[in-house]
């Protein structure tokens, strides 16, 4: 137990230590002491792994571990592999994001960054000694090497921007959407590429698959040894969704009348261009139309102590939390009547499933804005610009009150309002279907 303590105090300064050295915005990725945060994969399609059963998934991650440990360790706050075994992987899964890290590779290295789990970012030894001219390691390490044969956009660097070998580089790699920029040392080597989708690349452009909107980070390694340390990464708004971006978006109020809406339609009213739920009344009013994958922005204002909730892929009846995908709480949370609930009850969590940060709800009677992007079984919450959830809730386990969700599979569905007796009002509603 005393061991236990120690190791827990020692991983506790080290983070500190860790954040404190992030750049604004960048959170750690590797604690600088164990792998924790991290299991094992090879170049395998995210899409495919992500949807084993649970059961399957929990057999591939301890498998994967057991790889892991015979090939990485932790050496002063370097992450060391000896050049083979499984590729370490961020156990979560990033859409848009800035990441930030060093690495130091030996003679004859070969390697890459793999991002949401699609390959690469190259990273080898450049010099002609190391034997991998040919395949166009004179030109440098950055450029996204899978995209193609050479002339192909990003596939390789605008500049040769390694340092001398055994020295330590310096990546900023960003990705929005489908585009790449990849910074090296100071130098821009990839300039806003589309990073090819590997997993149906033999397929016509004009035809070809998105890339995955979400997955891991990957630390490749073959052909020798590679280091790496100070690992960061900053999560970005998906660019589907931009603040300023409305492009897409269709109103579903028209500020006027519920026209469009449909279910408990006597139980709410419109008033000064907003729907508001009636107070002591309640249940669920969705819209006419059915969307499958979209993001929603609205604006909502609570009274105090106000319940009310987000209904997400409704089938029209039953209850939103339970019966549809799920009810995302909107709630407020810092009101002394809700001092015991489970974490999974507070604003912008999914109802029984998955919790939100707290911390980021205006105070009673003003307007907050907030944002919701379903894809698949992924939901994610932006409240007043910060994201307060991101989760797969296919994933979630012991829901709470160990009551069954139903609905949780359902692939498409209303969206509507969960209302509780209390007068929460809503307003500037505007939703995309995410293709």
């Amino acid at each position: 137990m005393k061991f236990k303590a120690i190791l827990l105090f020692a991983k506790l300064l080290a983070c500190i230590s860790l954040f404190s050295q992030a750049p604004s915005g960048f959170v750690p990725l590797f604690n600088g002491i164990d792998l924790e945060g991290w299991w094992g994969l090879k170049t395998e399609d995210p899409e495919k792994w992500m949807a084993l059963p649970q059961k399957d998934f929990k057999a591939k991650w301890k498998a994967s571990l057991l790889d892991v440990a015979k090939h990485w360790t932790v050496e002063n706050g370097e992450l060391v592999n000896d050049g083979k075994g499984l590729f370490l992987s961020t156990l979560k899964n990033y859409a848009d994001f800035e990441l930030m890290l060093e690495y130091r590779t030996v003679a004859g290295a070969d390697s890459g960054i793999y991002l949401r789990g699609v390959p690469q970012v190259q990273i080898w030894d450049t010099t002609e000694e190391g034997g991998k001219w040919k395949l166009g390691a004179d030109k440098g390490s950055g450029g996204l090497w899978n995209n193609g044969p050479a002339g192909a956009p990003g596939r390789d660097p605008l500049t040769h921007a390694d340092k001398p070998l055994g020295e330590w580089n310096h990546f900023h790699i960003t990705m929005r959407g489908n585009e790449v920029t990849v910074i090296l040392n100071e130098e821009l080597v990839v300039d806003q590429a589309p990073l090819t989708n590997y997993w149906d690349r033999k397929t016509p452009i004009e035809k070809r698959k998105p890339l995955p909107f979400r997955g891991p980070i990957q630390l490749q390694t073959h052909g020798g040894e590679i280091r790496w340390r100070n690992i960061f990464i900053k999560e970005l708004k998906p660019s589907c969704c931009e603040v300023d971006d409305e492009v897409g978006y269709v109103d579903l109020f028209d500020g006027k009348s519920l026209k469009g809406w449909q279910g408990a339609t006597d139980n709410y009213e419109v008033v000064d261009g907003s729907i508001r739920c009636k107070k002591g009344k309640g249940g669920t009013l969705y819209s006419e139309r059915i969307f499958k994958d979209f993001s929603v922005k609205l604006e909502f204002k609570l009274p105090p102590g106000g319940n009310n909730g987000l209904a997400i892929r409704y089938p029209a009846k039953g209850n939103a939390a339970y019966d549809g995908m799920c009810e995302l709480q909107v709630l407020d949370s810092a009101h002394p009547k809700y001092a015991k609930l489970d974490p999974r009850q507070h604003h912008g969590s999914a109802y029984g499933l998955a919790p939100a940060k707290r911390g980021f709800l205006r105070q009673t009677g003003e307007w907050n804005e907030q944002e919701v992007i379903v894809r698949g079984s992924w939901v994610t919450v932006f409240l007043n610009d910060e994201m307060i959830l991101d989760a797969d809730l296919s994933r979630t386990t012991n829901p709470m009150n160990g009551k069954a969700h139903p609905g949780l599979s359902l692939e498409s569905g209303h969206f509507g309002f969960a209302g509780h007796k209390d007068p929460v009002a809503f307003r500037n509603i505007r939703i995309k279907p995410l293709y």
